[in-house]
């Protein structure tokens, strides 16, 4: 009975220091999102949109900066999806289930943790040193995907892997080959959980600046990027330097695009969560 009666405290315990610390986030966040909303709501306007980096910071906008995130959104995206759906469609429905089939997976998983400055160093040599890319749209988006390539393939394989057999079977029985099943009948069941992984990697891609900054994008870029050649720099890279300016007016500068860069996050997170959301009501084994 002592013991019962211990694990109940200790697990009530739990449960309050859980519950306390989740507020403690909460508040903090909501104190953080305040104070950006209250330094930065006034600052966006269609100026600030469309004007290009000055050292004037009422006359600094953020051109340069979503244009590049938008190149580097869309060249991560042609580069990463493509190549991880293929990997983590091998690897569930033709990868033989052995050793080495284990040994990768599981490498594949803790990619995903790795930290993403060593993508940085990885990109600085395949890309701006070896194939000579140099500081460019291309080195930053070739690097990027590598950075997501794990995640996407981790949720495609889970995504498959969410499909009964049943229909597979009932596929194979109407006489439909191995890969006419996977196109017309796998893919199709798991394509929320697919599109779900794509989107909050992509997000993440968004709000990543180290692996940027070590392939030497710029901080400062008084031209918008018309090729993938270009040079380039992103939201957090140009917030990065805005914080970093003593001068008041750039920090009111970097909240504006602080929230912006927040909304855009948001967007793409509310988007995965409602395709999720759709495919389970959708999909009931």
């Amino acid at each position: 009975m002592n013991s019962i009666r211990k694990n109940r405290i200790t697990d009530t315990l739990f449960n309050y220091l859980g519950i306390a610390s989740t507020m403690f986030g909460l508040i903090m966040l909501a104190i953080f999102i305040t104070n950006i909303l209250i330094d930065g709501i006034a600052r966006i306007d269609w100026q600030f949109l469309t004007s290009l980096p000055s050292r004037k910071p009422e006359r600094a906008g953020i051109l340069t900066a979503w244009t590049g995130t938008a190149w580097i959104l869309g060249l991560t995206a042609v580069f990463a999806i493509p190549l991880g759906v293929a990997a983590g469609i091998y690897l569930e429905e033709y990868g033989k289930k052995n050793k080495l089939g284990t040994i990768i997976e599981i490498n594949i998983t803790n990619l995903a943790g790795v930290p993403s400055i060593i993508y940085g160093l990885l990109g600085l040599e395949i890309f701006v040193r070896i194939l000579h890319f140099g500081a460019s749209l291309m080195a930053g988006a070739f690097t990027l995907a590598l950075l997501i390539l794990p995640i996407i393939i981790v949720a495609t394989r889970e995504a498959i892997r969410a499909v009964p057999s049943s229909l597979r079977e009932a596929s194979f029985g109407m006489g439909a080959t191995k890969w006419q099943t996977i196109w017309h009948q796998v893919l199709p069941a798991a394509s929320g959980g697919i599109l779900t992984g794509i989107i909050l990697s992509l997000s993440r891609a968004v709000g990543e600046t180290a692996p940027l900054i070590v392939i030497g994008a710029l901080a400062y870029v008084p031209f918008v990027a018309k090729t993938p050649l270009d040079e380039f720099t992103v939201l957090p890279m140009q917030i990065f330097n805005w914080t970093s300016r003593p001068q008041h007016g750039f920090i009111i500068n970097a909240a504006a695009a602080i929230i912006i860069l927040l909304v855009l996050t948001f967007i793409m997170n509310g988007i995965a969560i409602y395709l999720r959301n759709r495919w389970q009501k959708r999909v009931k084994w």
